[in-house]
């Protein structure tokens, strides 16, 4: 089967992650990228093998109908939009998270897509780093027995430098507990199966950007929180998030504990240079334990800043087009994502439980 070509639209950070794994792929290419800035295009072009198109906006890439899949790294408060004229093109879409900066957006996408039919994968790449994809595995063939509790931590670098600075406010990027911790919420509700009733957050920003300024405005995104989550089935989950701890050893780190035992893992940090994490398993009856050395390949590590999470979504992503199969990361699941992390920047803000119902509507 040919090659499956990507056309990327947006050339920033992401993007160029996107285009080390895609190179590290047999069946796949990228074909062409749109973007304003020159500066991320010359980015981009250092790192090509191949002759690529570029293209000024994404409307006169569209247009040339040369790409199987459309992917959209683009700033969030740009998806809408772009969403509704890739939409157009009848081709797939690979759509970088969060899907929409607010749930409002994300329902209304929902609602044009409804008769889709193509894929649309919301880019959740963080189910799919090894030792979270083994946790996720372990969870769900029940090696602790029935899930009670789970905790994620992210300890890490404050957010990078963005064209024009617009990820440093909430109107652009959606709230740090959006833009950043939908990968967290939506781990939650794949693992616990179930779905999120209510949302309790404190958080705050007390370290980064805080003497910043641009036009006279100070930044507001959030650079520390603790968010607890209750699904339906009883289950909580709980998100300890730290933007101001680059020098951690494990960037993130995940437990659950259920009636039989508790499964534990962690995620090396990108500048740890580690290519392999532990899975242990503690199970309550005689005390015995468990334990599974995860590696990663050094290529795909290399590849971008993801643990070779980004890599492995390419792969089922390309899968499912092959194989003519729905999405692994669902609409619904880019949307009760973002709705989550909203409900827990509304918490901080009102400082009081915010049900799921006031943000699904």
């Amino acid at each position: 089967m040919k090659k499956i070509r990507y056309a990327i639209i947006g050339a920033g950070t992401m993007t160029r992650e996107h285009i080390h794994n895609i190179s590290i792929i047999n069946d796949a290419e990228v074909v062409a990228i749109s973007d304003i800035h020159k500066q991320s295009i010359t980015k981009c072009k250092k790192i090509l093998k191949k002759n690529v198109l570029f293209f000024k906006n994404h409307k006169e890439l569209i247009k040339k109908n040369i790409a199987d899949v459309y992917l959209i790294s683009t700033p969030n408060f740009t998806h809408l939009k772009i969403l509704k004229d890739v939409l157009k093109s009848k081709k797939h879409i690979l759509v970088e998270k969060p899907l929409c900066v607010n749930t409002k957006d994300c329902i209304e996408f929902r609602k044009l897509a409804k008769n889709y039919s193509s894929i649309i994968w919301t880019a959740m790449e963080y189910r799919y780093m090894p030792p979270v994809a083994k946790f996720i595995k372990e969870i769900h063939n029940r090696s602790i027995g029935s899930i009670k509790t789970l905790s994620i931590r992210e300890h890490r670098f404050p957010f990078l430098v963005k064209v024009k600075n617009w990820n440093r406010f909430s109107k652009n990027t959606g709230g740090t507990l959006v833009e950043k911790c939908c990968h967290f919420f939506d781990l939650m509700r794949l693992i616990i199966k179930s779905e999120p009733i209510s949302v309790y957050a404190s958080g705050n920003q007390d370290v980064n950007h805080i003497n910043e300024r641009y036009n006279n405005r100070k930044p507001d995104i959030i650079d520390n929180a603790y968010v607890v989550v209750n699904f339906k089935n009883g289950v909580r989950g709980l998100l300890d998030l730290c933007m101001f701890a680059e020098n951690s050893d494990m960037q993130e780190e995940l437990l659950a504990v259920g009636n039989k035992g508790k499964i534990e893992t962690s995620v090396p940090s990108h500048q740890s240079g580690k290519s392999s994490s532990e899975i242990r398993i503690g199970l309550r009856k005689n005390l015995k334990t468990k334990r599974q050395i995860i590696k990663v390949d050094k290529k795909i590590l290399n590849a971008g800043y993801h643990y070779g999470s980004t890599y492995y979504q390419h792969l089922s992503f390309i899968k499912a087009i092959k194989k003519r199969i729905k999405a692994e990361v669902s609409l619904q699941d880019g949307l009760v994502a973002v709705a989550i992390g909203e409900a827990a920047e509304k918490s901080i803000k009102e400082k009081r439980l915010v049900y799921m119902n006031e943000i699904i509507k």
